[in-house]
């Protein structure tokens, strides 16, 4: 293959559907953090349907790369980290700026270590070539964290009680976080006792 049609190829594989989709969600991060510092009610009804917006693509990506055969490497390195990246930096603004505060910044915290925790499982995981499969249960975590940050970024410039949903349903997300985190985690040690030495203590 000729120097120009491999560039073509890696064009074509960078530019597909599911691709641009998943890079708009890293995209719409720094738009979604900017909001913050516009002191105004609308900014944070953008916020949110910047956020809402970029989460939809989560599926939309999905189905293209499923659908129209577009499952690449670089999809599969770049959807997970955009959905950890855009979930981290709402969290740290909310946080910062917002109703996450005192006890709240703890269902945070959870949130945020159990993303490290499996991003990490999954690199151990990939070294040995076994997968870690998205269960059910941990699709529904998202659902609510993903509904629980939205309700919180437009706070209260919609209803006095979005707010306040919001924060039920971080904590909702959050004992999820803990049930499928702790399943994850169950999975990564039963493979790494297997890859114990004989002979090695427990």
């Amino acid at each position: 293959m000729t120097t120009s049609g491999a560039n073509a190829k890696v064009r074509s594989i960078m530019l597909n559907t599911a691709n641009i989709l998943t890079l708009s969600r890293i995209l719409a991060i720094p738009l979604v953090v900017a909001c913050f510092w516009l002191d105004r009610g609308w900014s944070q009804w953008l916020s949110m349907s910047l956020f809402v917006a970029a989460g939809i693509t989560d599926y939309f990506d999905g189905y293209f790369a499923r659908r129209y055969h577009q499952i690449s490497r670089l999809g599969r390195f770049l959807d997970p980290i955009a959905d950890k990246l855009l979930v981290a930096a709402a969290l740290l603004m909310l946080v910062e700026h917002g109703p996450l505060n005192g006890l709240n910044v703890l269902a945070a915290l959870i949130i945020l270590a159990r993303e490290i925790l499996v991003s990490g499982l999954r690199e151990f995981l990939a070294e040995l070539r076994v997968g870690l499969p998205v269960s059910q249960l941990a699709k529904w975590k998202t659902a609510v964290q993903m509904a629980a940050i939205a309700f919180l970024l437009v706070g209260d410039a919609a209803y006095p009680w979005v707010a306040t949903a919001g924060l039920y349903l971080i904590w909702i997300a959050a004992g999820l976080t803990l049930i499928t985190g702790y399943d994850y985690l169950r999975t990564g040690l039963r493979h790494m006792a297997e890859d114990s030495p004989p002979g090695a203590a427990e």
